[in-house]
């Protein structure tokens, strides 16, 4: 049976407008984060898009993404697999302090993560959610980082290719079946109305 997976990243927050590492430390939705996730909202909306099970990282920004995705009107598990990279002593710090892409294991030295230790987590999360009996649409709030790096390792079976950055509520879908994730459509929305 294949089931669908919408995995997004959250809204934006204070310290992505202030240029701030924000891995496992925490700022709040902007006015604009908030609109943002509204109107993914809006999107799942118009677009008769309804799931039977939401997930969210840890992280306050997340699930109040989710809340406002949501309207509040919609239970959903606090999940830390789902949290961003943790980024060790380098947390809040400006990010013109983060080395050239990729990191790689860059972070484990400061008491952060490896990058393969964040695809495996991000990965063994959202394959255990999805192996659920019951889970056949299910909405996951997560972060930049843990949705390109989810993204990459299942890259080989997507049916669509990311070609530009993951913005704030970026909404990406996949398919789910027999264990493979397979990307199938990407939504990064217009923000320049707001």
């Amino acid at each position: 049976m294949t089931k669908t997976l919408y995995l997004m990243r959250h809204g934006q927050t204070l310290f992505n407008l202030q240029h701030k590492i924000q891995g496992w430390c925490d700022s709040p939705l902007t006015e604009l984060g908030i609109k943002q996730a509204k109107m993914a909202g809006a999107y799942f909306i118009d677009n008769q898009i309804t799931f039977d099970h939401a997930y969210s990282s840890t992280s306050e920004r997340a699930c109040d993404t989710l809340e406002y995705v949501t309207c509040s009107q919609m239970p959903y598990v606090r999940v830390k697999g789902l949290k961003e990279w943790d980024f060790g002593a380098f947390e809040g710090k400006d990010e013109c302090l983060n080395p050239k892409l990729p990191y790689g294991d860059f972070f484990k030295q400061f008491g952060g993560e490896g990058e393969m230790e964040l695809r495996e987590r991000i990965s063994r999360t959202l394959q255990e959610i999805m192996d659920k009996e019951d889970h056949h649409v299910v909405l996951a709030v997560s972060h930049g980082a843990a949705c390109r790096q989810f993204a990459r390792r299942w890259e080989d079976y997507d049916q669509v290719k990311i070609t530009s950055r993951l913005y704030n509520c970026c909404i990406l879908k996949y398919t789910y079946e027999e264990g493979i994730f397979s990307l199938t459509e990407i939504h990064n929305q217009d923000y320049s109305n707001l």
